[in-house]
């Protein structure tokens, strides 16, 4: 069956729901303008990690803002002490916000070069420490490996999104393979990352919020020291298919 096929059905919206839209949007936008300019001054002069309770008072108001529910289950195994690389489904603006405060982890994401050009986001992003990446690139660039691994040096944990592109259908595409390497030649574990209830949050294609039930499932990290190329790539798909399961079982 296509893709198409498996898709997860779209909401019929209704005037109410866009009348709703408008409001939430402008209530995210003023916090997210609020909280990140706070931020951007306070970073001139002091280091980003430190101010990690202000970066989760930011995202725990971004998501209350869309009015929604929000919960984590965080696998027991799941050490706040040792950094990770998770790796998250990809299916809206909000992924690095829903994610953020299940863990105690200070999380570093990667972001599209280009993207870095855009006035004050771009310059938020990289003085924060995002780690750029460039189009094409397949992950596994010098480049990249060393700048996840001073992150990593610093106590950092890292926070990607594999499938390298939103979903359209709600289903959870491949999984890249590159960062996989990174994180087998630094050591670093895995901790694949589900969320359900994204999708209805908000889809691609389709600018409405709408209020949802958010689960976090922090799942158990998996060690990558010493693995193979092929066991490299055994384990990316291993990843995307244990993330996978959690998405279908909510579509189901």
């Amino acid at each position: 069956m296509t893709d198409a096929a498996h898709a997860v059905p779209r909401p019929t919206p209704t005037a109410a729901d866009s009348v709703r839209a408008v409001a939430l949007w402008a209530l995210g936008l003023a916090w997210l303008v609020a909280g990140l300019s706070t931020l951007f001054v306070l970073q001139l002069f002091v280091a980003p990690d430190r101010l990690d309770r202000l970066n989760r008072l930011y995202t725990r108001g971004q998501i209350a803002l869309t009015f929604s529910r929000w919960r984590a289950v965080v696998d027991p195994a799941v050490d706040p002490a040792t950094p990770y690389l998770f790796a998250q489904n990809h299916t809206n603006h909000f992924d690095h916000v829903l994610l953020y405060e299940a863990t105690p982890h200070f999380k570093q994401g990667l972001e599209l070069e280009a993207h870095f050009s855009i006035p004050f986001y771009g310059w938020f992003m990289r003085q924060r420490g995002t780690i750029p990446v460039r189009r094409g690139d397949k992950g596994q660039s010098p480049a990249l490996r060393e700048a996840v691994r001073a992150e990593v040096a610093k106590g950092h944990s890292i926070l990607v999104v594999p499938e390298g592109t939103r979903t359209r259908t709600g289903r959870v595409g491949p999984f890249r393979r590159g960062l996989f390497y990174v994180a087998r030649d630094l050591g670093l574990p895995v901790v694949p990352v589900a969320v359900t209830g994204a999708l209805r949050l908000m889809r691609q294609g389709d600018w409405r919020l709408r209020p949802a039930d958010l689960v976090v499932h922090v799942l158990a990290p998996i060690p990558t020291a010493g693995l193979s190329d092929a066991e490299v790539d055994a384990l990316a798909d291993r990843v995307r298919d244990l993330v996978a399961a959690k998405i279908d079982a909510e579509a189901a």
